[in-house]
């Protein structure tokens, strides 16, 4: 067992489900990123550059997509907890897996247009 999955067998069996398809959802976006603990949580990097992160607490999931993934989906993420470069997703509501989706794609493109 590697350290992140270590990490998400430390939760509940219903947060270890949304960070299990939490993590899918990052691999399948970006299949070719380094996945290592990082800040003390599940990180993701591509090109060199960190990509997104995520970690759960007691009452939420946090995601960190930098703070540029958090502004262009500001409208969306609004109804949501925030700081500048996380959101909170509550564990009593439902997962926004396809908001999830759309911004871990546009951070890959974010990282792959800073690498050219």
């Amino acid at each position: 067992m590697n350290a992140i999955d270590e990490y998400i067998f430390n939760f509940p069996k219903e947060a270890q489900e949304i960070m299990q398809n939490l993590r899918s959802i990052i691999k399948d976006a970006a299949p070719e990123a380094v996945e290592q603990m990082a800040y003390g949580m599940p990180g993701y990097k591509t090109h060199g550059k960190p990509l997104v992160y995520f970690a759960g607490y007691k009452n939420h999931i946090g995601l960190y997509a930098t703070p540029s993934g958090h502004e262009k989906f500001a409208e969306e993420l609004s109804k949501y907890k925030q700081g500048k470069g996380s959101v909170q997703f509550p564990l009593d509501q439902p997962m926004p897996y396809d908001l999830i989706k759309r911004i871990v794609a546009f951070r890959v493109q974010e990282n792959v247009s800073k690498a050219k």
